[in-house]
């Protein structure tokens, strides 16, 4: 909390986690209620688990990309994943500001329990 009040004082705009969830949900309540645009890391954090699934479909398929060719596959999935948070934010909770956290974790929900109806589970 001490560190985001210092980045509030100190005039910052946006904060991306770079972990899985090293910041508490009290400061990020408060980045918010500043209008900190907050991006969660399950959606800024993500390219890391993007690019071992771009390895591993390589490895499946007997392929070898070039540096380049990864670079664009992983931007754009972090393209869709921000394009994804941003409009589920927008339609599902709408504020003064993005809250990229609520719409990260509804994308997510409805991307599972649309993946569970597919396959008859709900």
């Amino acid at each position: 909390m001490e560190d985001a009040e210092k980045l509030v004082k100190n005039g910052v705009k946006l904060v991306a986690e770079g972990a899985n969830m090293p910041t508490r949900a009290d400061a990020i309540a408060f980045l918010q209620s500043k209008g900190v645009l907050f991006a969660p890391g399950k959606a800024s954090n993500a390219g890391g688990v993007a690019v071992s699934g771009l390895e591993m479909s390589q490895n499946s398929e007997r392929l070898s990309w070039s540096r380049e060719e990864v670079d664009a596959k992983l931007k754009q999935i972090m393209t869709n994943i921000h394009d994804n948070a941003y409009e589920t934010a927008k339609k599902y909770a709408p504020s003064a500001t993005i809250d990229y956290v609520s719409g990260a974790n509804i994308y997510g929900f409805l991307k599972v329990a649309r993946a569970m109806m597919a396959q008859g589970l709900v």
